[in-house]
């Protein structure tokens, strides 16, 4: 009985374990992941309050983070959206990007190609570096974006963090 009881625990933290390990990256699943992780990072929960980031939302009550592989054209774009939630900067929606249009004056567009993705997100290539280099294609605030650059850095790394499988175009 112990034994059987053990095969099934071992099974299923596995088939759980490769499941995780299938999640394309910036598919829908993965930006569920990518949200939980914004969560547990407290430069990004609690910094982008301090700055007024979080605030800067057009009235609509949250942030819209978009972000898509440029080298994967049929692929949708994921989203991320970010509130103010207990005096913190949360992640409250990862998933589908929506179809709302974005603001300009509060909202983010990404895209880069999946290598240059994986630089930033194993920390080779910062923020600032990407975007002058035109590795990391940008549309929003620029210049709020210029004053959380550590965050923003944070949010990067948070791509190579995050496990997914990156051979693979989302769906």
């Amino acid at each position: 009985m112990t034994k059987t009881l053990l095969a099934i625990t071992l099974g299923l933290a596995m088939a759980s374990g490769a499941a995780k390990a299938e999640s394309v990256a910036m598919s829908a699943a993965w930006a569920q992941d990518m949200c939980a992780a914004w969560n547990a990072d407290a430069t990004l929960t609690d910094k982008l309050v301090e700055s007024g980031w979080v605030k800067n939302d057009s009235g609509k009550g949250g942030k819209t983070m978009q972000i898509y592989r440029d080298d994967c054209p049929k692929s949708e774009r994921i989203e991320m959206q970010i509130a103010l939630k207990d005096n913190k900067a949360q992640c409250v929606y990862g998933g589908a990007a929506r179809g709302t249009a974005l603001n300009k004056g509060s909202d983010y567009l990404m895209w880069a190609t999946t290598p240059h993705w994986r630089d930033m997100g194993a920390g080779e290539l910062g923020p600032m570096r990407a975007m002058m280099l035109g590795r990391l294609n940008f549309e929003g605030p620029k210049m709020e974006a210029m004053g959380n650059m550590g965050p923003f850095g944070n949010f990067l790394l948070l791509v190579g963090k995050v496990p997914g499988d990156w051979a693979a175009c989302p769906a």
